[in-house]
Parts: structure tokens; sequence; C-alpha cells
């Protein structure tokens, strides 16, 4: 097949960039979920498989977009003195890999057609999160959640009735004082989550505005979970002793509280896809009964009926 020809060229087009991305990706915490991604995409192309056109095409017109789009990645990565200050390591490998899953839809188009990347639409897009987050975008995320965790935080302190006093992102509580500082933001996890969601979602639930919920009901989630972590880690600084901020809850405690937000997650989910469900079984249950009723009936039924009315 043409495709896989020009898939495997890519891949030796864009070798070194992707084997840097791999290594890079295996030593940091907010992108180590992209060696996951392209088996991912694989995965859902294979339990689709039935469902893709057998006969493919070529639509060159809808492979101009992408094209140019990996064009102009390339061009800013090979020419970084076209921004104001250095490129970073983070920052070309997200353009190489934006260029890399850009030409592979371009490909895609070109050589299966629009019909044939329509059934494929959410695999293919799926690949977009082998992109690194750019440091802009992990910096912006961080400042904003940080924040937002600092709210939910002094909620949560409320709410327990320990005695604090707060400044901005610093909470002087009995014994301690601690700060909510960029590291704290949570914005990893919440990463990892809205993937999960977005995964959940495509494969569990069939309407949009399901879909949309599980993955909005993300966003306060995550907030919340954060300012929940950092609640746990100053009440135990209180109750047992300062030492517990340095404690392996705090250090080693997020995959902890992670699992522990996918809980209600999940439940969500499965509400979502039991009202899904019945709505899907009350429609499919009602229209035999619809359909039997504006059926007309055979001849041999119409004579019958005719006779019964005769004899009454």
């Amino acid at each position: 097949m043409a495709f896989g020809v020009v898939a495997v060229g890519l891949l030796g087009l864009f070798g070194k960039p992707l084997l840097a991305l791999f290594a890079y990706t295996s030593q940091s915490q907010l992108n180590s979920h992209i060696l996951l991604v392209p088996f991912v995409s694989a995965y859902l192309l294979y339990i689709r498989r039935h469902t893709l056109p057998k006969n493919v095409t070529s639509s060159p017109a809808w492979a101009v977009i992408p094209a140019a789009i990996g064009g102009f990645a390339l061009f800013l990565a090979w020419n970084p003195s076209f921004f104001a200050s250095p490129l970073s390591q983070n920052d070309y490998l997200a353009l190489t890999t934006l260029a890399f899953v850009s030409f592979l839809v371009a490909a895609g188009f070109l050589f299966l057609g629009k019909k044939w990347m329509a059934a494929a639409t959410f695999p293919v897009a799926f690949l977009i999160f082998m992109v690194p987050m750019p440091d802009v975008m992990a910096d912006t995320l961080e400042t904003a959640s940080k924040l937002a965790s600092a709210d939910a935080a002094y909620f949560f302190f409320i709410l327990s009735g320990t005695p604090i006093l707060r400044d901005g992102t610093t909470f002087q509580l009995p014994g301690i004082a601690i700060q909510v500082a960029q590291e704290c933001s949570g914005i990893r996890s919440s990463w990892v989550l809205i993937i999960t969601s977005l995964l959940a979602a495509n494969l569990f639930l069939e309407t949009t505005w399901r879909r949309i919920v599980l993955v909005f009901f993300v966003i306060p989630l995550g907030i919340l979970r954060n300012g929940f972590r950092i609640m746990v880690i100053g009440v135990l600084c209180v109750r047992i002793g300062p030492e517990m901020i340095n404690s392996i809850i705090h250090r080693r405690g997020g995959p902890v509280f992670f699992c522990l937000s996918l809980i209600p997650l999940f439940l969500l989910l499965w509400w979502l896809r039991r009202g899904e469900v019945k709505a899907f079984g009350l429609r499919s249950n009602a229209l035999p009964e619809k359909e039997s009723a504006s059926t007309p009936g055979t001849p041999a039924e119409e004579s019958l009926a005719e006779a019964n009315l005769k004899k009454v």
C-alpha cells in the first residue's frame, strides 16, 4: 500500500527527532504519556478496522492544510532565530513532532482519501498528543492551575476546621507555612486525566453532549483533586509534624490522588452510559410498536378481518 510506504519513509526522515522525543519524554514528568500515544492510536484503528472503507481514494485538496502546517512547523524548527529567545529542546521537539504528525495526516488524505480519514477521525486526531506541550502553554496552565488549586485548598482547609491564614498562594498553618509552588500545580495529572476522559468518552459514549459533559467535568475535578492533596499534606504537617512536608505523600503521592480522582470520573461515565443505554433502549423498543401500528396487513389478514366484520 502506498500509504504504508510513505509512512515508513516519514519514520525514516524523522527518525532522529522521534528517537530524541522518546528519550526526552522518558525523563519528563509532563510528557511521559507520549510513549503510549502511538500504541493507543494503533489499537483504536485495530478495533475499528471493520468500519474503515475498503476502497481507498485520493483527496489531495484535503491534504493541503496539514501539509502546510507540517511545512511551517519544520520552518520554525530549522530557523530558531525566528523566535525572540533561544528555542528550548522541548519546543524544538514539539515543532518537529507536529510536522511529522501533520505530514502523516496529509499522506492519509492523499493515499487513503477523506472518507477513510473521516472514519478514522479520532484515532488519527489522538496522535496530536504525541506533540509535547509547548513551554508557553505549560507555564500558562501551571500558573492557572496553581492559583485555582490554592483556592480549592483554602476551601478544604476551612471545611476541615484547620486554623489558617492565607496570603495569595501561601498558607500559614499552626507550626508551619506552606506555599503552593509551580511544581504543585498538578498540571501533569490533570493533562493525563483530560486525555483519559477523551478516550473514555469516545470508546463508551455515543451522544455528543454526554461526551462533552465527561471531558469538561475533568477540569474542576483536577482542581479539586489537587486542592484536596494540598489540604491533606497541610493537615498532616499540623497533626503529626512539619517533617511531613518531606514525606512520601508529598514527594510521591501524586499517583495515589490521581487514582482517587478516577473514581468520580468513572462514576460519571457509568451514569452517562447508563442513561444512554436507557435512551437507546426505549427508542428501539418504541420503534417496532410504531412500525406494527402503521404497517398494513397481508391480503389474507385483510380478508379475514373483512369476514369477521361481516359475521358481526
